[in-house]
């Protein structure tokens, strides 16, 4: 199993941020995962963003609810994140994880993501 994480690694200030994670070595669509993205702000500990849970719902952290939106491309084993008015609190590593009901198992190697005008 393999994820990698893409995107633009610079936003500005209020833009809209998208990430893609492609899955490799299993599907998406497997009912006993969900597909998390997670993130890690310089100096802070991870944050969880949200999930694509394994029966189809959409999970997000409380304080970024009103601006995250993941979705998934089953044609293509990706999943997507978007996070809009990015402010400089937003820049961090950004990680694509699997969720195995509990740990984390396979992780993606990270994005770093610059928030500047």
């Amino acid at each position: 199993v393999q994820l990698q994480e893409s995107g633009p690694g610079l936003v500005k200030p209020s833009e809209t941020l998208s990430l893609t994670c492609t899955v490799s070595g299993v599907s998406i669509m497997n009912v006993n995962y969900g597909w998390s993205w997670i993130r890690q702000s310089p100096g802070k500990g991870l944050e969880w963003v949200g999930v694509w849970a394994y029966d189809g719902t959409v999970h997000y952290n409380p304080s970024l609810k009103s601006r995250t939106t993941i979705s998934t491309d089953a044609s293509r084993n990706q999943f997507s994140l978007r996070l809009t008015s990015v402010t400089p609190d937003d820049a961090a590593v950004y990680y694509c994880a699997r969720d195995a009901a509990g740990p984390y198992d396979y992780w993606g190697q990270g994005t770093l993501v610059v928030v500047s005008p």
